[in-house]
């Protein structure tokens, strides 16, 4: 199978998706499985992970429901109160289903930049394991210092880094985004989305040039192994369509190995989510 580890579907709502700013039309109206799945199709697509965008377990249900529906939809990361005493019982509940693969929390919009070294977001972090959960990093590169003090307590936790955590791509700014980088990827359990980097590159003249000194520290830090493809579908559209971001690096990674291509399409998502045909 060849994977699209991160895809969003929403019931468009200005109340519930305050973030859409003006600039941000295209967004602004359903965007379900129905228009998903022949964008998948086209550009040779098998399966994708559902990833949350709103933080209420009204919709870690909702994408549970979807993915049931089209199986095409191969998992869901979902969101959870990790600060709520009930954590437990939410994490069972939600893990019941087999497509249940992982959690996240939109630590980006976080106005603390320590919020996840806050000890009761520890403590539901911690009961991800013994429900064999992932955990998606989204960040700024602010917050990449934070994730590897987190990362460091918790090495036997799956942990994926969402859109190789935002990089100013559209000012060419490479550091000090690369050396936290190459610290986060010495951690083995920490795996990295190829996915988000339109959307921070300049939305109307970006060039597929522009992603190439991202992604060679990106291969470099973290290999073949531990490296998967995202489109970041619908967001992706405000900046590029869906073919053009696959496109983007199925170009990069044509010059490796049959075998390194198959683990960054496949293999990888397959394993760390743990996803079935």
């Amino acid at each position: 199978m060849r994977i699209d580890t991160h895809q969003h579907f929403w019931r468009y709502d200005p109340v519930q998706y305050t973030w859409m700013g003006p600039n941000m039309e295209v967004l602004k109206k359903d965007h379900l499985p129905e228009q998903l799945q022949p964008l998948i199709r086209d550009s040779a697509i098998d399966g994708t992970v559902a990833v949350q965008a709103r933080q209420t377990l009204e919709e870690s249900q909702w994408l549970l429901e979807l993915a049931a529906r089209f199986p095409f939809i191969k998992g869901v990361v979902g969101w959870v109160d990790l600060r709520g005493l009930d954590v437990k019982d939410q994490l069972q509940k939600l893990a019941s289903h087999s497509k249940f693969r992982g959690v996240r929390h939109i630590v980006q919009d976080e106005p603390n930049d320590q919020f996840m070294l806050h000890a009761d977001f520890l403590r539901g972090l911690g009961r991800l394991a013994a429900f064999d959960l992932t955990y998606d990093l989204l960040l700024y590169p602010r917050h990449l210092p934070v994730a590897v003090e987190v990362v460091k307590r918790f090495p036997t936790q799956s942990f994926v880094l969402d859109h190789i955590s935002k990089p100013l791509i559209k000012k060419h700014e490479l550091a000090p985004w690369d050396a936290q980088i190459r610290r986060l990827a010495k951690f083995q359990n920490v795996y990295c989305k190829i996915s988000g980097m339109v959307t921070e590159a300049d939305w109307q003249h970006w060039k597929p040039s522009d992603f190439k000194p991202y992604l060679d520290v990106i291969l470099e830090s973290f290999g073949t192994n531990r490296v998967m493809i995202g489109s970041d579908w619908p967001v992706c559209t405000l900046a590029a369509s869906y073919s053009q971001v696959i496109q983007i690096v199925a170009d990069y990674i044509e010059g490796l190995s049959k075998d390194e291509q198959e683990h960054i399409w496949s293999v990888n998502a397959t394993q760390f989510y743990k996803l079935h045909s």
